[in-house]
């Protein structure tokens, strides 16, 4: 039986890979806790469940894009302002 939340799993485990190529403390470091988040609740077989943890990860992409822009704003910050 093939999940059909499957698709949506997978674009979510790419897109988080991606956006952890810059993460602060490294790409390993975030790749290696990506994976284990991810195989924690690979036996998750409830679509309400998956559901919800699909929500949670499209919550923490978004947090790390802010995270990136308030990072690009701030190095602006610092070459066009004197403090």
């Amino acid at each position: 039986m093939v999940n059909p939340l499957r698709a949506e799993v997978v674009r979510l485990y790419k897109n988080l890979l991606y956006l952890g190529r810059e993460y602060p403390k490294g790409s390993e470091y975030f790749r290696d806790r990506l994976r284990a988040a991810f195989t924690k609740n690979k036996s998750v077989r409830e679509p309400e469940k998956i559901q919800e943890m699909i929500a949670r990860g499209e919550y923490v992409a978004k947090e790390l894009e802010a995270l990136y822009y308030l990072r690009k704003y701030r190095a602006m910050k610092k070459r066009y302002y004197e403090d």
